[in-house]
């Protein structure tokens, strides 16, 4: 019982939302479809861009055979944009509904 506690407390910690680094929104804004749908320029900073919009980041963990490693919800006007991070590059999923 002690293990199954001990999981669920590992598992709990990893639902929790974690602030996107300053490194993580610079590569965020270098992706072009992010780029294109708010009009970024080569003079955007990510400070600026974080500012307009709502983003989080979680470690996430689907059900096998899923996805497991870093998961990014970028929020403005318009549709969620979901991010995921394949063979160290960051990349659009599309959205699921």
């Amino acid at each position: 019982m002690l293990l199954v506690l001990e999981f669920l407390r590992i598992f709990m910690e990893q639902n929790k939302p974690i602030e996107i680094s300053r490194k993580e929104w610079k590569e965020i804004i270098s992706i072009p479809y992010v780029r294109d749908s708010w009009g970024l320029d080569n003079e955007t900073t990510p400070e600026e861009f974080a500012g307009t919009v709502y983003g989080v980041k979680f470690n996430y963990t689907s059900s096998m055979p899923g996805y497991v490693g870093d998961l990014y919800l970028i929020i403005g006007d318009d549709d969620p944009i979901t991010i995921i991070r394949k063979n160290g590059k960051l990349i659009i999923q599309p959205n699921i509904r």
